[in-house]
């Protein structure tokens, strides 16, 4: 997707720097933290959203949160504790229409 900024960046058109990068996902800290350790795992591939995923994606899905386990080992807040959260859609929040997950910590979590 030609306008889609988590596109760009995975095809390298856009400057962003990279915390974790493999053949189909990539993280990157979030330009908006709402928590002290807030970063994107992001699929290279250009999946609008949850809502679209398929049963070819079940790997793809698998292999987020594990790495999403393992940055936040990385970033101090693996044993602590935080948050993983999808936004799905306008209504659920989500504000790029490409497939990415939220991992928030650092701090005590609300439940919402």
């Amino acid at each position: 997707m030609e306008n889609c900024v988590f596109c760009r960046i995975a095809n390298k058109e856009q400057e962003a720097k990279m915390l974790f990068e493999n053949s189909e996902l990539y993280v990157v800290r979030d330009i908006l933290p709402k928590a002290p350790v807030h970063f994107l795992v992001v699929t290279k591939e250009h999946i609008p959203s949850v809502h679209q995923l398929e049963a070819r994606h079940a790997k793809l899905i698998s292999d987020m949160f594990l790495v999403a386990k393992n940055m936040a080992n990385q970033e101090g807040i693996g044993e602590r504790g935080y948050k993983i959260v999808f936004n799905v859609g306008k209504e659920g929040g989500q504000t790029i229409p490409h497939l990415h997950m939220h991992v928030l910590g650092g701090k005590q979590m609300s439940e919402q």
